[in-house]
């Protein structure tokens, strides 16, 4: 994977084909070779890095893999001196780590980027993995998208940070239509722990630097995209996450999609083994 010039200090007991590091712009990552292509592990806007804890360790005693924090999450707290975006963050990271080629892998607000990449470095990209769709990739304001973003704003403009938090974990990891007693209490609590992260990383900032959009946005060049696509859905997601995912199979040429009617916007967390199972399987060698 290339000659990595990271810091393996957090945990001096791993290998050198095992590193834990920060690029020169501050972007935090694990990086594992091991064989195969590379699979790069894009995290929720709710979440950072650690969403993947339930998977890597199967992960990568298979596969070269790589997760990283988004600016603004997680270890990924560098503000940004100058112009700057996510997608362009990512391409700097794989060009770091010398990953020519990957599998891209988006939860969410990391589905957008993913995409995003894509179209800005298709060179570099084998397959989409959309776990669901969000971010850029959301074009309608549903109901229960208004009544988030609502919840949310209340709760940010009072300073109530724990508000905020539970607005998230209602809304994307619970979900409209069942109650908060039918999610694993586990998956609840690492959300509330990584969203906070990120509200608190957020509020650190000045907000100075601009963050370049896509333009035209991904929405508009979805038939452009040449990575072989999966999009993942969740029976209990909100409403706008299923019309994404429709454009996304109306726009992508050979897009495929599979619906799990019992989880939310986080597949991952919710059956952790059953999304490692169709990782595994959708990002097969081919070499």
């Amino acid at each position: 994977m290339g000659d990595v010039n990271a810091r393996a200090d957090l945990n001096p007991s791993l290998d050198s084909s095992r590193v834990t590091g920060v690029t020169p712009s501050g972007i935090a990552f694990d990086s594992v070779a091991a064989s195969g292509t590379p699979v790069v592990l894009i995290h929720a806007g709710i979440a950072d890095r650690r969403m993947w804890d339930p998977q890597w360790s199967q992960l990568t005693a298979a596969r070269s893999a790589v997760r990283l924090d988004l600016r603004g999450f997680g270890e990924s707290a560098t503000e940004p001196e100058g112009e700057w975006s996510h997608a362009a963050d990512v391409v700097e990271t794989l060009r770091h780590l010398g990953i020519e080629r990957c599998h891209l892998v988006g939860a969410s607000f990391g589905a957008g980027v993913a995409v995003e990449v894509a179209l800005t470095a298709p060179e570099r990209v084998e397959s989409l993995l959309l776990c669901p769709p969000g971010g850029s990739l959301l074009a309608t304001l549903t109901p229960d998208l208004k009544d988030f973003f609502d919840a949310e704003k209340r709760a940010l403009a009072r300073d109530d940070l724990d508000a905020a938090v539970e607005a998230n974990i209602d809304a994307w990891v619970v979900g409209p239509r069942r109650s908060a007693n039918e999610v694993d209490p586990s998956a609840v609590a690492a959300v509330r722990t990584m969203q906070r992260r990120a509200f608190e990383v957020a509020a650190s900032w000045q907000g100075n630097a601009p963050e370049l959009e896509l333009d035209p946005p991904a929405l508009e060049r979805l038939s452009q995209i040449t990575a072989r696509t999966l999009v993942l859905v969740g029976g209990h997601d909100l409403e706008t996450t299923d019309d994404a995912a429709a454009r996304l199979i109306a726009g992508v040429t050979g897009a495929r999609r599979i619906d799990w009617p019992d989880v939310a916007h986080l597949p991952s967390l919710e059956k952790p083994q059953a999304f490692l199972y169709l990782l595994m399987d959708w990002t097969v060698p081919t070499e």
